[in-house]
């Protein structure tokens, strides 16, 4: 008989393939011990996998943070000047007299806000007066307050004062928390009006 049928497997080739063909062994076929070893080796690896997920949640949020909770700062506290006033008051009782050359009077000076306020000077812009206030400077004056302060003039050299005073003014030094500064209050008319009258009365024989 002629023909060709089915190749004969060669000697050991269906061993080969029986080999090939066995399944790769799944953690539910492997006996009891490799299946427990199996199991915690996959367990020990999701958990390293979890801390080193939350560890890298942490460092984010961290860095992400904004840098502390603090509120921003205020506004700075303003320049004295801008918190203080002088006002005029008038002579004090029984001044000037012919016979005198230094008359009083008493000015107010109050702080509307801000941190409490140094007066460390007051003079005056003529050369022929000196001054001297009642509290002597330095002295401090708190906000929301008012300070009463006696100016003192005496007239050194008639030759040096104006006859008339126009616009005559206190030179002050202020400090406060913020700065200090040199300001220039005019008192008004009627200051002007009374120095103007003291001047003449202290000095009436060399301004006749």
């Amino acid at each position: 008989m002629s023909g060709v049928g089915p190749l004969e497997p060669g000697e050991g080739t269906r061993a080969r393939e029986a080999e090939d063909e066995t399944p790769t062994a799944s953690p539910a076929r492997l006996p009891g011990r490799a299946a427990r070893l199996y199991a915690g080796r996959r367990r020990a690896v999701l958990a390293a996998a979890g801390a080193a997920a939350l560890l890298a949640g942490v460092g984010l949020l961290h860095a992400t943070r904004p840098e502390g909770h603090e509120p921003p700062p205020g506004p700075p506290p303003p320049s004295p000047s801008q918190v203080v006033d002088i006002r005029y008051v008038g002579l004090r009782a029984g001044q000037p007299t012919a016979r005198s050359h230094s008359f009083a009077f008493e000015v107010l000076l109050s702080v509307a806000s801000g941190p409490p306020v140094t007066t460390t000077r007051v003079s005056q812009p003529y050369a022929g007066i000196t001054l001297a206030t009642d509290p002597r400077p330095p002295f401090r004056t708190a906000p929301g307050s008012v300070r009463t302060i006696v100016v003192t003039m005496r007239v050194t050299e008639c030759g040096k004062v104006p006859k008339d005073a126009g616009l005559p003014f206190l030179d002050v030094t202020l400090r406060n928390a913020r700065a200090m500064e040199d300001h220039s209050y005019i008192l008004g008319p009627r200051y002007a009006r009374d120095l103007s009258h003291v001047l003449q009365v202290a000095c009436s024989n060399d301004f006749g």
